[in-house]
């Protein structure tokens, strides 16, 4: 026992032995010190001398292991840890230079440095050279550049990235902490019906994704404006996207805003196309009621858009064509700060025939269809020649000061140009008609997350619209030319305070300055006016938002004050209270209630009904409270909405009436169209919604009755059925999906629009006038047959490369080739009879796309 207790001591005497003799063996390390300060110890103790550059050593930190006492072996220590390379010149002089490229090891880990991340993706910026982390989170790299950044990605984490001169300057193999991405969702309740990409919010506004989006009937692009159409309560009676009529409201009533900017034209080729890059618009909001008290002006509707506002991890980009126009679009970092967005489109209308060009063309200038007395329709010995093209420019820089304050500047450049001359060989007289439509909007907006409860969004913006029109008639006999030009400036800013999960406070003020010109000049008879005007508000808001547990009840209470001044003639103070309430009735069934007062000062006057150059008769005017007073609206609404394994039903009922209107703005074409009256109308309505959707599927029904009603005090009878009184409105379609390929067929039906008849027989002409004047019936008292359209539209999607997708588009308008009438009004002629003048739909027309995304 005894011998057995002296054996491990001595045992344990022999490793405390070893241990020690070995010491000298184990890099002891010193206290670290700059290298640099290092050297010059060594230039002492060695006798020698070192040429270097400071740049080169400076911020280098080393602690040399008290083992290495020779000069070689410090000299290689500092070269394999800074990768210095030192080189002998004689026995006095040496140089260190750094590596033009270098070696680099690491590891790539979570912030807590607790957990390795395998398959991280990991890219020298600059050059080809990639690779991910081992199953260890562990990496080496063998000749790259020393000047470039290494870039770290990994799905749930934010992306990183370092200079590899600091991760050379690391004692060892770098450890690299990634932070996890959190993103904070708004908890939203959603609805999604008709196609992907399009969402019903708790707010009771739609949304729709672009980078989603499926297929509509008619759409083989995603339209931004005529995507709207697909929603029930929101069509357009003309079949255009710059008319579009939301709840029985005009196309002036829609506040349509791009990146946070106030746009005053929407459309090309005279309304048939939008004027917006569908392929860079991230997110676009329809808001029919209930608009949050940030939002002013549209008394009908708010449509607003957003292209991508982050920065992307590298290029994406698109290009195509179809049977009107070509388009290029990208996005694309400069740094990890600086991102750039672009996109462009040019029609090929001047220079390329295709069918497609030639329906909308007729569809745009057919205002020459004339019936006679006898209801016969007029055939004219005309010829036409027209020069015709558009085209439009947007541009984005992004700019991510940090990661609580961004910035964004945005531009936009929208142009139609037309030149067209009419004949009419019969008589040997020449109409020559030239346009030219310009918008051009500037903006720029600043994001700042100040704390996680506090917020601000400041946006300013430029935004100038411009029509010069220009016909000469009857062999220049007379000369009409025409000019309207919109300048706005605003400055907008919005905060927003989270009190808790629960409740959030927003404030804001905006300030806007709109100044309009209309001027017309005629030849004969001679007839001048240039009419100026400017309105400035001022305008505070606030809004509280609600939400209880489990969002059994949400909701928001918000007013918005305008103070409005028209330099030449009125001020005025507004009050406009805003509700939106969204609560749940049992499972899956929730209902709604919106309410809003809304005012807006800028209208569109319709000038010149009768002139045949119709494509664009509408003209921006201001306000003034006496003329054109300050349009104002009130509207409620009511609604149910019941979702369940995919499908969907909604319901909802809503009055609205708008104050303040003029007989000018509304396009009357009887014998009310000059006299200015002023009148308000009211809307009575339901809007109907049954969806289902399946995995390859999804077919709808919607139903829209509007009872439409102007009332004017000065016009007899005082009420009468509204321009825009569509009572029933019926749309059946369904889309497809088998693997790449995408179809979609819908039918479109709506009674006719009202009109108003001439008188019977000799009742019907006044000829105790110069010219004479027709003497028509009770206003809107005759209504146009019904409407009905089918449409169909298929998309096929294919790789032609790795990283090029491609798709073939093909669709089909009024595939019936039915002749819809849109409208009908009455002149009279040379030879002093009444002829009518009639507007057809879009006949069958076809159209192509092919594009790439890369």
């Amino acid at each position: 026992m005894l011998g057995t207790l002296r054996n491990s001591q001595f045992c344990l005497l022999l490793g405390f032995l070893l241990f020690f003799l070995t010491l000298p063996a184990q890099e002891k390390q010193q206290t670290p010190v700059d290298l640099i300060s290092y050297i010059k110890t060594l230039e002492d103790r060695f006798n020698i001398k070192f040429s270097y550059l400071n740049e080169d050593l400076d911020d280098f930190k080393l602690s040399v292991p008290e083992n290495r006492v020779s000069l070689e072996d410090i000299l290689n220590y500092i070269e394999s840890k800074f990768q210095i390379r030192a080189e002998k010149l004689d026995e006095r002089y040496y140089t260190l230079t750094k590596s033009s490229h270098v070696s680099l090891c690491g590891t790539v880990l979570d912030n807590f440095a607790e957990n390795t991340i395998p398959g991280a993706s990991l890219e020298v910026l600059g050059t080809k050279i990639a690779q991910t982390t081992d199953t260890n989170g562990s990496f080496s790299m063998n000749n790259i550049p020393r000047d470039a950044s290494l870039k770290i990605r990994y799905l749930g984490y934010l992306t990183k990235y370092i200079p590899i001169e600091d991760l050379i300057r690391q004692e060892s193999c770098a450890k690299i902490l990634m932070a996890p991405h959190y993103e904070q969702l708004d908890e939203v309740i959603v609805y999604k019906y008709l196609t992907t990409g399009i969402l019903k919010e708790q707010d009771g506004s739609i949304t729709l994704n672009t980078a989603e989006f499926g297929i509509l009937p008619g759409l083989i692009e995603p339209d931004v404006l005529q995507t709207v159409q697909a929603l029930p309560g929101i069509k357009s009676i003309d079949e255009t996207v710059s008319d579009i009529n939301v709840r029985g409201g005009t196309n002036d009533q829609n506040l349509v805003l791009w990146n946070g900017i106030k746009m005053y034209q929407f459309g090309h080729f005279f309304g048939l196309i939008s004027a917006f890059n569908p392929y860079l618009t991230d997110k676009v909001s329809v808001i029919k009621n209930g608009t949050p008290a940030a939002f002013g002006d549209g008394v009908s509707s708010v449509i607003q858009m957003e292209t991508n506002n982050h920065i992307t991890d590298g290029f994406e980009g698109g290009a195509g064509f179809n049977f009107i126009s070509g388009d290029i679009f990208g996005q694309f970092p400069l740094n990890d700060k600086i991102g750039l967005q672009f996109s462009a489109r040019r029609s090929t209308t001047d220079f390329l025939n295709t069918p497609t060009y030639s329906k909308f063309f007729d569809r745009a200038f057919q205002d020459s269809k004339v019936i006679d007395e006898n209801n016969v329709t007029v055939d004219d010995n005309i010829s036409r020649n027209e020069n015709f093209f558009f085209y439009d420019f947007t541009g984005k820089l992004l700019y991510d000061i940090n990661d609580y304050h961004k910035v964004r500047f945005s531009a936009i450049h929208i142009n139609n140009n037309l030149e067209y001359v009419e004949t009419d060989e019969t008589n040997d007289e020449t109409t020559q008609s030239i346009l030219e439509q310009t918008n051009i909007s500037v903006g720029g907006q600043l994001l700042s997350q100040w704390s996680d409860r506090f917020s601000t969004h400041l946006n300013l913006y430029y935004s100038r619209y411009n029509l010069d029109a220009q016909s000469i008639y009857a062999n220049q006999i007379q000369q009409l030319e025409q000019k309207n030009i919109v300048d706005e400036r605003a400055i907008k800013l919005n905060t927003e305070y989270q009190f808790s999960d629960q409740l959030e406070w927003t404030n804001g003020f905006q300030y806007i300055e709109t100044g309009v010109i209309n001027r017309a000049f005629v030849t004969q008879p001679s007839f001048d006016t240039n009419i100026k005007g400017v309105i400035r508000i001022h305008s505070p808001y606030s809004e509280i938002g609600y939400r209880s547990y489990e969002n059994k009840f949400i909701g928001k209470f918000g007013a918005r004050i305008n103070l409005i001044e028209n330099l030449y003639t009125f001020n005025k103070l507004l009050v406009e209270p805003r509700i939106n309430l969204n609560f749940k009735l049992a499972n899956y069934l929730r209902a709604q209630v919106l309410g809003e007062f809304k005012s807006q000062t800028t209208n569109q006057i319709i000038d010149l009904e009768q002139n045949f150059l119709g494509i664009e008769k509408r003209r921006w005017t201001l306000s003034n409270d006496d003329t054109l007073p300050v349009t104002q609206s009130m509207q409620g609404s009511v609604g149910i909405n019941y979702e369940k394994n995919n499908f969907y039903l909604g319901l909802e009922g809503f009055y609205k009436n708008v104050d303040g209107i003029s007989t000018r703005t509304q396009g009357f074409q009887n014998q009310n169209q000059f006299s200015g009256e002023i009148g308000s109308y009211d809307v009575k309505g339901i809007e109907f919604l049954i969806n289902k959707r399946g995995d390859h599927y999804s077919t709808w029904l919607s139903y829209t009755y509007n009872k439409n009603d102007y009332t004017f005090d000065s016009i007899v009878p005082h009420s009468f059925p509204n321009n825009l009184d569509i009572r029933h409105t019926v749309s059946f379609a369904g889309t497809y999906t088998y693997q790449n390929l995408k179809l979609s067929l819908g039918v479109n039906y709506r009674t006719g629009k009202p009109y108003t008849e001439p008188l019977d027989g000799d009742e019907a002409l006044d000829n105790s006038f110069f010219p004479a004047r027709i003497n028509y019936r009770s206003p809107n008292s005759s209504r146009l047959p019904e409407y009905f359209r089918a449409d169909a539209s298929a998309i096929y999607s294919f790789d032609l490369s790795r990283r090029i997708r491609a798709n073939a588009g093909v669709s089909l308008l009024n595939m019936t080739n039915r002749k819809n009438s849109l409208n009908r009004y009455y002149r009279v002629n040379d030879e002093n009879q009444i002829e009518a003048v009639e507007s057809v739909s879009l006949g069958i027309t076809p159209n192509v796309s092919f594009r790439v995304n890369f």
